[in-house]
C-alpha cells in the first residue's frame, strides 16, 4: 500500500543474453514494458552499430507498408482492424516479409503504371472526339449562309473581288482557366493575323497523374503561312496545350471520330477491368496491412533496443543495463526464461542487480482511474525518485476544491450524467479510436469529471442551490417577497434548517453579505488546512530520506510559522462562529481588523473590543514565535549546514594535540587518509559553497514567509468563483427562463417555454457547464500546483519510461 503514496523503488541491472536468444528475450520484454534499456554506446555513431542492416530493412518494409496504406486510403477502403496482437516474427521470418511486401509493392505499382496509361491513352482519345465534334461544329457554323451574310457586312467591299485565300488550321484541348491570357499572347506575337475559335467542355476531365477533375477547352485556330503555323505551336507549347491532329474534309473527320468511339469503348472496357483487378489485391491487403504493421514496427523497435546493447568480445553474448521496478524482478526473471525456451538455446539469460549512485527514474503505477490525476500531478513535473507522490490526495482534494467554486445540484447532475455515459460506455468508445483531440482529452479525464460532479453535487446541496434556485425539503410556504433577515428575530422559521443554507436567504434583500462573509472565511479555513496538510506531507520525505536537519531547521519552524498566523486565523473565525449568538452578532469585532491589528501590535484602539481575554498576550505571544521561526530558517539552518561539512571535511585527522592516542593513526598516515577522504568526498559529495546555499535558503525562507500571505489571499478564489457562478446562473434564469414562465395563456405560454427552455439548456450547457466548469478546473489546477505541492513536492526527477509495444497496439506506431 505504501507504494501508492510514493514512486516505485527502482534498480539499475545487467541482462547477459546470448546471442541466438537476445531476439526472443528483448521481444518478451517488450510485451510485459517494465524494463528501460540504457545506452551502453553513446559514442557510437547510429550507421556503426550492429544491428544497424536489420533497422534499415525493417525501416524499407515500413516504408512499402506506408505505401499499400496510402494506396488503401486513396481506393477509400476500409482496414481491418480486429485488436489482435500478433506475436513478433522470428529473424529468419522477416525474408518471407520482404518478399511478400515486394511482391505487392511491385504489383501495386505495375496496376497504377498501366492504368495511368490507359488513364492517359483514354483522355487523349476523349480529348480528340471532342475535337472532332466541335471542329465539324466550327466548320458547319462558317458554312450557314446566314452567317456569311452577317460576316460580309464586315468586310471591306474591295476585298471581295480577290481571289479566296487557303487558311491553314490548328486544333487542340486546353484549361479553360488559361484561355483569355492565351488568346492574348495569340494576338500580340501574330499582330493580329490569326481567328481562334474555343468552346468549353461541359464534362470534367480526369487528370490520370493526379486524379483531379479539370475543366478544358477545345479551340481551332486559323492562319495563313507556315511562319504563323510554327508560331502558333510554340505558344500553344508554352500554354501547355495538347494539339491534335484533325482532317481537313468533313468525311475524314467523320470516319475518324467513329474509330476513336469504338477506341474509347473498348479502353473503357480494360479500365473496368485494371479497376476491379486493384480493388481484389487492395481489400486483400486491407484485411492484414494493421497486422503487417506491427509486426515490422515491433521487429524495428527489437533491433533498435540492441543495438543500445555491448557485445562481449566472443561475440556470444549480449550485455545490457536496465531500469527495472524491483516488484516486477520475478516478473521480468519469467519473460527472459520465456524468451531463452522460444529461442532454442540451451544457456539461460542472467538477470544481475547492479548497485549505482545514479538517480533512478522515477515510476508511479496508475490504473484507469488513478491516470487522470497522475498526469495532473505529472504535468506540473515529475517526482523526484521516491518523492512524496501528491496523486492520491488529489483525487479527493481537487474535485473538492473545483466543486467549492462549482458548487450546483443541478449542474453538477449534469456532469455527473456525462462522466457516467463515458465510464460505462468506456469499452466501446475505446473500440471506435476517435481522432478527434478534444474528445480524447475529455475522455482520458472522465473519472475526474465523474468525481468534480459527485462533489458537485454535494457542495451544490450544501449551498442549496439548484440552476439558481432554492431547494425548501422541509416543504414550509414563505409568504415573504422581499424581507430583511435578521437572526434575533424569531416567528419566520422555527429552529435550524436541516441542511445547507436557509432557502430563505433567496428572497433576502442582505443575500449577498452574508453569502459574502460566509464563503468568504470558508475559503479562509479551507485554504489553510490544505496549506498546512501540504506542509505536513514534507515530514514524511525528510523521514524517507533520513535528513534531520530539514526536519528540526525546516518543517518545524515552517509549520509553527504557518499555524501561530494563518492557523490562529482559522480558529479566529470558529471562535467568531461559536462564541457570538444572534443577539451579540451586532457587536462582534472585524476579524481582519483584528489580524492586521495582531501585526501592528495595536491593541490601544478603543474602538476595536477584544474577541477573549487575555487576546492581547497571546497574539504577541504568536507573532514573535512566527518571527523567531525566520532566522532558524535563514541563518541557522546555513550555519548548521556548513558546519556538518567542515565536521566531515576534517574527521579523522585530529590528533588531539600531537599526541597519539590508542591505536589511531600517526600524522602521516593522517595524511594519507586526509587525501583518501578528500580525492573520495570530491567524487561522491559536491563542494561545499556557502554563499549558493546561503542565497539559496534565503531565497526559500523569503519565498516561504511571503507565500504564506499570497498563497491564503488566494484561496479566496474559492469565494469569488463560487459567488459568480451562482450569480450568473441567477442571471441566465432570470433574463431567459422567467420569459417563458411568464406567458399568461396554455397553448401560447407551452411553445414560449419549449423554445425559452431549448436556448436555455443550450446556454446553460455553453456557458455554466462548459466556460465555466473550465474555469474552475484551471483555478483548481493552481492551487494545488502552487499553494498545494510546492510545499513538499519538488518535482525535478525523470520519467520512467519502459521499453513497451503497447503504443503500437494502441495505434500510435512509436518508436
Amino acid at each position: 500500500m505504501g507504494e501508492l503514496f510514493r514512486s516505485e523503488e527502482m534498480t539499475l541491472a545487467q541482462l547477459f543474453l546470448q546471442s541466438e536468444a537476445a531476439y526472443c528475450c528483448v521481444s518478451e520484454l517488450g510485451e510485459i514494458g517494465m524494463v528501460q534499456f540504457r545506452d551502453l554506446n553513446p559514442d557510437v555513431n547510429v550507421f556503426q552499430r550492429k544491428f544497424v542492416n536489420e533497422v534499415r530493412r525493417c525501416e524499407e518494409m515500413d516504408r512499402k507498408l506506408r505505401f499499400v496504406e496510402k494506396e488503401i486510403k486513396k481506393a477509400h477502403l476500409p482496414m481491418v482492424d480486429t485488436g489482435e496482437n500478433p506475436e513478433v516474427p522470428f529473424p529468419r521470418d522477416m525474408i518471407d516479409l520482404e518478399a511478400t511486401f515486394e511482391k505487392l509493392e511491385n504489383e501495386l505499382k505495375e496496376i497504377n503504371t498501366n492504368q495511368e496509361a490507359l488513364k492517359k491513352n483514354f483522355l487523349e482519345l476523349t480529348e480528340l472526339k471532342h475535337i472532332l465534334r466541335r471542329t465539324q461544329q466550327f466548320f458547319d457554323e462558317m458554312e450557314d449562309p446566314s452567317l456569311l451574310e452577317e460576316s460580309s457586312t464586315l468586310i471591306d467591299p474591295s476585298e471581295i473581288n480577290r481571289a479566296p485565300l487557303r487558311l491553314g488550321f490548328v486544333a487542340g484541348v486546353i484549361g479553360r482557366e488559361r484561355i483569355p491570357t492565351f488568346e492574348r499572347m495569340l494576338w500580340r506575337v501574330c499582330r493580329g493575323n490569326v481567328f481562334l475559335r474555343q468552346a468549353d467542355i461541359e464534362d470534367p476531365l480526369e487528370d490520370p497523374t493526379t486524379g483531379d477533375q479539370v475543366h478544358k477547352s477545345v479551340f481551332i485556330i486559323f492562319f495563313q503561312g507556315d511562319q504563323l503555323k510554327n508560331r502558333v505551336k510554340k505558344i500553344c507549347e508554352g500554354f501547355r496545350a495538347t494539339l491534335y491532329p484533325c482532317p481537313e474534309t468533313p468525311q475524314e473527320r467523320k470516319e475518324m471520330l467513329a474509330g476513336v468511339n469504338a477506341r474509347i469503348e473498348d479502353l473503357q472496357m480494360v479500365l473496368n477491368q485494371t479497376e476491379d483487378h486493384r480493388q481484389r489485391v487492395l481489400q486483400a491487403a486491407a484485411k492484414t496491412v494493421r497486422v503487417w504493421f506491427i509486426k515490422v514496427r515491433k521487429m524495428k523497435a527489437i533491433y533498435h533496443t540492441l543495438n543500445l546493447c555491448n557485445i562481449d568480445v566472443t561475440q556470444k553474448c549480449l550485455i545490457a543495463e536496465v531500469w527495472c521496478p524491483v516488484s516486477d524482478l520475478d516478473s521480468i526473471q519469467f519473460a527472459l526464461r520465456r524468451g531463452t525456451e522460444k529461442s532454442g538455446s540451451t544457456v539461460p539469460s542472467i538477470l544481475n542487480r547492479m548497485q549505482t549512485k545514479q538517480t533512478p527514474p522515477t515510476f508511479n503505477k496508475t490504473n484507469k482511474f488513478t491516470s487522470g490525476f497522475q498526469n495532473i500531478v505529472d504535468a506540473y513535473g515529475i517526482g523526484n525518485y521516491r518523492e512524496i507522490n501528491p496523486a492520491p490526495y488529489t483525487i479527493i482534494t481537487f474535485p473538492f476544491l473545483f466543486a467549492v467554486m462549482f458548487g450546483d445540484l443541478g449542474h453538477g447532475v449534469l456532469m455527473t450524467c456525462a462522466a457516467l455515459y463515458l465510464v460505462l460506455r468506456e469499452s466501446r468508445l475505446m473500440a471506435q479510436k476517435n481522432d478527434n483531440e478534444m474528445f480524447s482529452m475529455v475522455f482520458a479525464g472522465r473519472y475526474i469529471i465523474l468525481l468534480m460532479g459527485i462533489f458537485s453535487i454535494y457542495t451544490g446541496i450544501i449551498y442549496n442551490d439548484c440552476f439558481s434556485k432554492k431547494l425548501d425539503v422541509s416543504i414550509i410556504a414563505y409568504s415573504y417577497k422581499v424581507l430583511q433577515l435578521d437572526p434575533a428575530v424569531d416567528g419566520v422559521f422555527k429552529g435550524p434548517y436541516p441542511i445547507g443554507i436557509d432557502p430563505i436567504w433567496n428572497i433576502a434583500t442582505n443575500k449577498l453579505t452574508f453569502l459574502n462573509s460566509f464563503k468568504m472565511k470558508m475559503s479562509v479555513i479551507l485554504g489553510v488546512i490544505h496549506m498546512l496538510f501540504g506542509v505536513s506531507l514534507s515530514l514524511f520525505n525528510h523521514l524517507y530520506f533520513k535528513k534531520p536537519l530539514n526536519i528540526y531547521l525546516g518543517f518545524i519552524p515552517e509549520i509553527v510559522f504557518m499555524a501561530s498566523l494563518f492557523g490562529y486565523l482559522a480558529l479566529l473565525i470558529f471562535y467568531k462562529w461559536l462564541s457570538y449568538d444572534a443577539l451579540s452578532s451586532r457587536e462582534a469585532p472585524s476579524l481582519l481588523i483584528a489580524f492586521i491589528n495582531m501585526f501592528l501590535f495595536n491593541y490601544n484602539d478603543p474602538n476595536v473590543k477584544p474577541l477573549y481575554r487575555g487576546q492581547m498576550a497571546i497574539q504577541s505571544l504568536l507573532v514573535m514565535i512566527a518571527l523567531a521561526c525566520v532566522p532558524c530558517m535563514l541563518i541557522v539552518k546555513t550555519l548548521v549546514m556548513r558546519r556538518q561539512y567542515l565536521w566531515r571535511k576534517n574527521m579523522g585527522t585530529q590528533n588531539f594535540g600531537g599526541i597519539r592516542v590508542g591505536n589511531g593513526p600517526t600524522e602521516d598516515e593522517a595524511e594519507i587518509i586526509q587525501h583518501d577522504q578528500l580525492s573520495q568526498q570530491s567524487e561522491e559529495e559536491p563542494e561545499f559553497d556557502f554563499g549558493d546555499v546561503a542565497v539559496h535558503q534565503a531565497i526559500h525562507t523569503i519565498e516561504y514567509c511571503l507565500g504564506c500571505i499570497s498563497n491564503t489571499a488566494s484561496y479566496l478564489r474559492l469565494w469569488a468563483l463560487s459567488l459568480a457562478h451562482a450569480q450568473l446562473s441567477e442571471v441566465l434564469w432570470s433574463m431567459v427562463m422567467h420569459i417563458g414562465l411568464s406567458a399568461t395563456s396554455k397553448l401560447g405560454g407551452f411553445i414560449l417555454v419549449a423554445i425559452v427552455f431549448y436556448f436555455f439548456a443550450v446556454l446553460t450547457v455553453a456557458i455554466l457547464l462548459i466556460m465555466e466548469g473550465l474555469s474552475a478546473f484551471l483555478h483548481a489546477l493552481r492551487l494545488h500546483w502552487v499553494e498545494f505541492q510546492n510545499k513538499f513536492y519538488t518535482g525535478q526527477g525523470f520519467k520512467f519510461l519502459p521499453f513497451t509495444f503497447e503504443s503500437i497496439l494502441d495505434g500510435r506506431f512509436e518508436d
